[in-house]
């Protein structure tokens, strides 16, 4: 096990996807803790499948620590419509920037992945041994297995290079800068979109498919970014770390929530005829929070703040 450091506050850290979801957070956490040197890059300036363009960037901007947030997403469908744009986008991406912080002298990297790697019949809570150890859900497979090899990627380079690189699997997460887009977001920001254009529209009821009763957990974004700077610091380790919340809630008890958050007055009406999805997904966070680090968001705190970040700017 290489020694974990405090980071220098002048430290060259470069956040790649710093305009997206967690790569937003990171950075905002960062420069609240006082880092002066952050460098980003849009996808204009820089292309991160563009291998020569990647080994050109780490030989001008020699960065000191790599944070790789960057990552193409998307939902069920696009997954399902895309799939060769999935498993190849990530894997260059990852490719080019983990192998490129190696060779230029990084010092230390955080790769992100998502708790879509584990197996779909996985143990709950879903502890970090069960990589590998079943099927994958179908429906995001690209997507999972591409992140797969960057965990492995970032463990071979530790095993033959003795390079400090470590990966964090974040649980559902939610925030500033979600994805709210109508067709292909995720439960939390469909469900805000949907109370808060029925409290505009002065609807009667809002729809929502299945019984709530599946089990699901969530993070926000800046608990996650926290944590993604206290694993800088503390942890230097092969196995990757999961990042969740260790907190269940029932998707009926996460509609009404929401619903009061938005201040809708209508009525909330499940439709059974509808699937369910998977009854139960809970990580286990246990490893994180015994190298110390706890989340501090509680989800009614946190939706308040999405809430307020989704009006503003609608």
């Amino acid at each position: 096990m290489l020694a974990a450091s405090k980071l220098d506050k002048s430290a060259k850290i470069f956040v790649a996807g710093h305009r997206g979801l967690v790569g937003s957070a990171v950075v905002r956490r960062l420069r609240t803790l006082g880092y002066t040197n952050l460098i980003l890059r849009s996808h204009s300036e820089l292309d991160l499948t563009n291998q020569s363009a990647v080994k050109t960037f780490f030989t001008i901007e020699k960065p000191q620590y790599v944070i790789l947030a960057a990552a193409k997403v998307g939902g069920i469908h696009a997954n399902n419509t895309y799939p060769a744009d999935f498993i190849t986008i990530n894997l260059q991406i990852q490719t080019n920037v983990i192998d490129s912080a190696y060779r230029y002298g990084v010092k230390k990297l955080l790769f992100l992945g998502s708790s879509c790697i584990y197996p779909k019949h996985a143990p709950q809570p879903i502890p970090e041994s069960a990589l590998l150890t079943g099927p994958l859900e179908p429906t995001n497979e690209w997507y999972a297995v591409a992140k797969i090899a960057g965990i492995k990627m970032c463990q071979a380079y530790r095993l033959q290079y003795k390079w400090d690189a470590i990966s964090a699997m974040p649980t559902n997460l939610y925030g500033p800068n979600d994805n709210f887009h109508p067709e292909n977001s995720h439960v939390l920001p469909a469900l805000m979109r949907r109370f808060h254009e029925a409290k505009v529209s002065s609807a009667k009821e809002v729809v929502v498919w299945g019984t709530g009763s599946p089990l699901r957990e969530f993070l926000h974004v800046d608990d996650l970014a926290d944590a993604v700077v206290f694993l800088l610091e503390n942890y230097s380790d092969l196995g990757h770390v999961n990042v969740g919340s260790g907190k269940e809630v029932s998707i009926k008890e996460l509609a009404e929530l929401v619903k009061e958050v938005v201040g809708f007055e209508g009525e909330l009406v499940w439709d059974s005829s509808k699937p369910d999805g998977t009854p139960r997904k809970l990580m286990d966070s246990s490893t994180l929070a015994k190298l110390g680090w706890e989340p501090k968001i509680s989800l009614r705190d946190g939706l308040v703040g999405t809430y307020k970040w989704y009006v503003t700017t609608q």
